[in-house]
């Protein structure tokens, strides 16, 4: 498909809106007890968390804290599947997969950077709102949401929420021939394109663009000698070996004992765990290929301009 049009489609696809800052809602197109899981989860955290200071600290090194105080949360899939038509953003502290860990993380990093922000519910889901949807809108379109990683790196990069630094760590090469088709074969396991039919030809054409997107990633093998350069809070994308989607999992990397070790929602222990040094964990699985990573930046940020977006996307090869 030539550039041009692929752009198009691509913008297109983000539907109505140019980007806003996050205030602006599209949170309550579901009641909140079905949105939010667990207030008084949250809200200790986000206590904590003022108590402490962390506003104060680097965004990652606040991400990485907030990530270690979702520890021994239990694994549970399908979380964002909440119901059988309308697409809100959500979060659950019950119960968190590997993607919902590190946003919900991200987001109450990013809230605490908010002068006056109370630090209710519907200021995370704000927050989530702005990360998880393209554009970082959301009205109600269960196509609005992001559903694969690569993908979400390049428009919160164009948005200014985070930095695609793989090439930038040395080693990477580009992906080539990957098919992300993971929603379109696998569509029994998700409510919405279970109960939606009509969704299923939309998403292959998404997917399809998807399929379009560049990718760069660092081999497994090369993974130990950058190890040195992650930092705490650094988005950690695991690129699978085979067809299926660009990334199968997902966490975030703190350093610990002059590792840097990936902390994720494991399925594999059924909870959020701090675990090995990513190198070791990617050689653990002949599944893994290897490691894409982003690098979370403070809100001020954020773009907000249509046309800063767009030019941005066509920096980025969207």
């Amino acid at each position: 498909m030539p550039f041009a049009r692929r752009r198009f489609l691509w913008l297109a696809a983000a539907a109505a809106a140019a980007p806003a800052a996050p205030a602006q809602a599209g949170i309550d197109h579901l009641p909140i007890h079905t949105t939010f899981v667990n207030r008084e989860r949250f809200q200790a955290i986000m206590a904590k968390a003022r108590a402490a200071g962390w506003a104060r600290l680097p965004m990652g090194t606040r991400l990485a804290l907030l990530g270690r105080e979702c520890l021994g949360i239990p694994y549970v899939g399908y979380t964002l599947e909440i119901d059988d038509r309308i697409e809100c953003p959500s979060a659950n502290f019950n119960g968190l997969d590997c993607w919902t860990f590190f946003e919900i993380a991200l987001g109450m990093a990013r809230l605490l950077e908010r002068p006056g922000s109370a630090g209710a519910p519907p200021d995370l889901l704000k927050e989530i709102q702005w990360t998880r949807y393209r554009a970082g809108r959301c009205q109600g379109n269960y196509l609005e949401r992001i559903h694969y990683l690569n993908e979400w790196f390049i428009d919160n990069e164009a948005r200014g929420n985070v930095q695609d630094i793989t090439r930038r760590l040395g080693g990477a090469v580009r992906l080539e021939g990957r098919e992300s088709r993971e929603m379109t074969v696998l569509w029994k396991g998700y409510r919405y394109l279970r109960c939606n039919p009509a969704l299923r030809p939309h998403m292959a054409r998404l997917e399809a663009r998807v399929n379009a997107l560049p990718v760069w990633y660092i081999p497994k093998s090369g993974v130990a000698q950058i190890e040195g350069q992650l930092q705490d809070g650094d988005i950690a994308g695991i690129v699978a070996k085979d067809q299926g989607g660009v990334c199968s999992h997902v966490g975030l990397i703190t350093r610990s004992g002059g590792q840097a070790r990936l902390m994720h929602a494991s399925k594999n222990h059924r909870q959020v765990v701090l675990d090995q040094a990513i190198s070791k964990y990617l050689n653990s699985f002949t599944s893994h290929a290897g490691l894409i990573v982003a690098r979370p930046l403070p809100t001020a940020r954020e773009v907000t301009s249509r046309a800063a977006y767009e030019a941005n996307l066509r920096a980025l090869g969207a």
